[in-house]
């Protein structure tokens, strides 16, 4: 399968890098080695993640929890592709990218 990031969540994960990047020299590129690694493993097994619960019943929507970081991986499994639709931290404004699954 293709994986495919929105570009919202393509900016928080250089936001996240670059916050990181900022607290400590190579904490950054840690970060996106993290976040390369989950969409590794998405692309190799989508369905071994935990699924969320959205508004649209026939959507299949699950999440990647990075173990270093405090990030989750949201990503839509499509008939031909894998879609991540958020880098998103797991402790701040949760479901706000729902939005983005309509």
């Amino acid at each position: 399968m293709i994986l495919r990031l929105l570009d919202e969540a393509r900016n928080e994960m250089r936001e996240a890098a670059r916050w990181y990047e900022d607290k400590r020299l190579g904490l950054g590129d840690d970060f996106l080695s993290a976040v390369e690694s989950g969409f590794e493993t998405i692309a190799k097994r989508p369905r071994s993640f935990t699924r969320m619960i959205n508004h649209n019943e026939g959507r299949e929507v699950r999440r990647c929890v990075l173990k270093r970081f405090p990030y989750l991986i949201v990503f839509e499994i499509r008939s031909e592709e894998l879609f991540v639709v958020a880098v998103a931290h797991s402790k701040r404004k949760p479901k706000y990218c729902q939005d983005r699954l309509l």
